[in-house]
């Protein structure tokens, strides 16, 4: 397998220290628009496989032509959410398979945001399903650690634990703490914003999906190893738009783990506008308020050693089992931040989601998960990679079982 991957951030250098423990790929390029950062890493990784390249995400020739340039026949879409199509489009165009771990934004419903859905999280990408099954081309979407893993534990969860799924409840809580900030989001500020202001979906049998208004629906969820209980609230996000597409179920729903004072920092930042991405003149510049949030704050990739704590993703499962009777499971991923930097030099939030993205292109270079089209990672067979998390690659997942509400 020969991979390029697109975003040399977070996301896309801790990709590069963990595949670089793997022998399934032959070669890597790590590109980036600033292509001192991409060349940064791979020095750093020191892997020969590896090389740096500088790629314009936001530019669908460019990327062809960078694909074709590396002769990789699978793309990573490490980058920003607002790339999604130039990057997807690409690699359709140069004839390589695709992966991403977040889809196309959404576009609320212009007249009842809070009650219906206008476009959702990965549309663009699902109505070109049958041209990617076509040209005998896999985009594996949403294939990170939320979106990614979570699919992966509903999936397990539907084939060897429930014969009958009241909800997939996705529930992602931490108790991580950077040191002398009191607003430093672990992932980019565009994600953060979008998923948290946007109004959550819900998906129901009866009813389809559907939205809320954002921060709803709050509830305390204990989180395991010693995280412990964190207020969840409903967020928008992937996994709701894609498991009712696979899987059984009668409800599937999204809830973050934010807290209060993260919370009444991003309502303030809508109150103040400065969540909008239009650009507004400031004296002789225009700037979108948006960036000018993310130019602040500090850099997700250089907090890491500021960090501590522990972060948890995981999917809450209710119905009932195997034997019939009432069951109700939580399937999760702990990811210590101390572990991460020491193995990586990698933050925990970027690492968690990065080693979901290295497993499955192994799968997928093995012959393990084979396919074609549009496709999520609750559409494939969840043990092998389960069993690749927990052995191989020594990054242990869990189950509890919990008391079935009465």
């Amino acid at each position: 397998m020969k991979i390029l991957v697109v975003g040399s951030g977070g996301v896309g250098s801790s990709f590069a220290h963990i595949a670089a423990r793997r022998s399934f790929f032959d070669s890597l390029v790590l590109t980036d628009i600033n292509e001192a950062r991409a060349q940064a890493a791979v020095d750093e990784v020191g892997d020969p496989r590896m090389s740096a390249a500088k790629i314009d995400a936001s530019d669908r020739a460019a990327v062809t032509a960078a694909i074709k340039a590396a002769g990789a026949d699978m793309v990573l879409n490490a980058a920003d959410p607002r790339f999604v199509q130039p990057i997807f489009y690409g690699a359709f165009d140069a004839g390589a398979n695709y992966m991403d771990m977040a889809m196309t934004l959404s576009h609320p419903h212009p007249e009842k945001p809070h009650e219906l859905c206008g476009e959702k999280l990965g549309d663009e990408q699902f109505e070109h399903a049958k041209a990617w099954e076509d040209a005998g081309l896999l985009a594996l979407v949403g294939c990170g650690v939320e979106p990614g893993l979570s699919n992966i534990f509903a999936r397990y969860a539907q084939d060897h634990l429930f014969s009958e799924v009241d909800e997939y409840g996705v529930r992602d809580g931490a108790n991580l703490v950077v040191e002398g900030y009191d607003f430093a989001p672990g992932f980019s500020i565009w994600t953060t914003i979008e998923e948290c202001l946007n109004p959550p979906v819900i998906w129901e049998k009866d009813k389809g999906w559907y939205t809320t208004p954002p921060f709803s629906e709050p509830e305390i969820f204990e989180f395991p190893e010693g995280i412990g209980p964190v207020e969840c609230v409903n967020v928008e996000h992937e996994e709701v738009l894609m498991i009712p597409r696979w899987l059984e179920g009668k409800r599937v729903t999204f809830k973050y783990g934010l807290g209060n004072e993260f919370i009444e920092v991003l309502k303030t930042l809508h109150m103040l506008g400065l969540d909008k991405t239009d650009k507004v003149r400031v004296g002789p510049v225009e700037v979108s308020p948006r960036d000018v949030v993310a130019a602040v704050l500090p850099d997700p990739m250089e907090i890491g050693p500021i960090m501590h704590g522990k972060t948890c993703a995981g999917m809450w499962v209710t119905g009932k089992g195997k034997d019939g009777n009432p069951r109700e499971v939580y399937l999760y991923h702990v990811v210590d931040n101390q572990e991460t930097m020491a193995l990586d030099n990698s933050q925990a939030v970027v690492w968690q989601t990065a080693i979901n993205p290295v497993i499955a292109m192994e799968l997928i270079s093995d012959g393990t998960w084979k396919g074609a089209g549009v496709l999520g990672p609750e559409a494939f067979d969840a043990v092998p990679f389960l069993d690749l998390l927990k052995g191989e690659y020594n990054s242990p997942w869990g189950m509890e079982e919990r008391t079935p509400k009465a």
